[in-house]
């Protein structure tokens, strides 16, 4: 099936963790046709990724930073269209939990990791790449978001949940602004999954214990949000914006 991807040039943010969602997401991009799929994380292993991304044929370019940093943000993006020209796919990725301190004893500096950690970095990004997207009058923004603001009972923390809210909010002022200038932005839901968010080395222990809470009795793949990603990003969903998708086996019936 074409997807619409050929030629096109993608940014995956937090795709640096090999067991993350951001990884698979540009192999996937890749895999299915676009020409160059751009990289960024705060970790070395960004560069693994690229490389990957590389083996499948495609072009790759890795650049480590910060984007809770704007000056980093507009350097990354600056990097990319320097590199392939443009930028038609955009997905924002990193995120993670700053802090596990509970609700009732954090601090606001607490609260503020969270927040710069999940909703302003995409909120840089998102501005970096959108002078470029308006002037070709097309583009997908996919955002990753979470479960964690409909699952009250899997102990994210309130900041986490929040700060997640956030990005389902700016997913839909994104959408409702841009839709003049053809720049779609959706955001992918994920429940529980074995990436780098679930704390210590037993990941498959903690997500087959929470797997008995989600209807379809398993936790979420690299794969699953790969793929819901993957839609939004291409030609499948060209009538879509402003849509949340929750990827959770049924935990949350949205």
């Amino acid at each position: 099936m074409d997807l619409g991807l050929k030629g096109k040039v993608a940014l995956v943010t937090g795709a640096g963790s090999q067991i993350g969602f951001g990884k698979q997401i540009a192999l996937l991009l890749a895999k299915e046709g676009c020409d160059a799929v751009a990289v960024t994380d705060i970790i070395d292993d960004v560069n693994l990724t690229a490389e990957d991304v590389k083996k499948t044929g495609k072009k790759s370019l890795a650049v480590k930073g910060d984007i809770t940093n704007k000056e980093n943000v507009q350097s990354l993006v600056k990097q990319v269209v320097e590199a392939f020209g443009k930028i038609d796919i955009l997905c924002n990725v990193a995120g993670g939990i700053a802090n596990r301190v509970p609700f009732d004893q954090a601090k606001p500096e607490d609260w503020d990791k969270d927040f710069h950690l999940n909703l302003t970095s995409i909120l840089l990004t998102t501005q970096a790449v959108l002078p470029y997207m308006q002037k070709q009058k097309s583009g997908a923004i996919v955002n990753i978001g979470s479960g964690s603001t409909r699952m009250y009972g899997h102990g994210v923390g309130n900041s986490y949940a929040l700060s997640k809210a956030g990005v389902d909010t700016l997913t839909k002022q994104t959408a409702f602004n841009e839709a003049k200038n053809g720049i779609r932005c959706n955001c992918v839901a994920p429940g529980p999954a074995p990436t780098n968010f679930i704390p210590g080395p037993d990941k498959k222990g903690i997500i087959d214990m929470l797997a008995k809470t989600i209807p379809l009795g398993r936790g979420a793949t690299q794969t699953d949000i790969a793929n819901a990603t993957l839609f939004f990003a291409s030609e499948m969903s060209s009538y879509i914006t402003g849509a949340i998708l929750h990827v959770s086996g049924g935990s949350v019936l949205d």
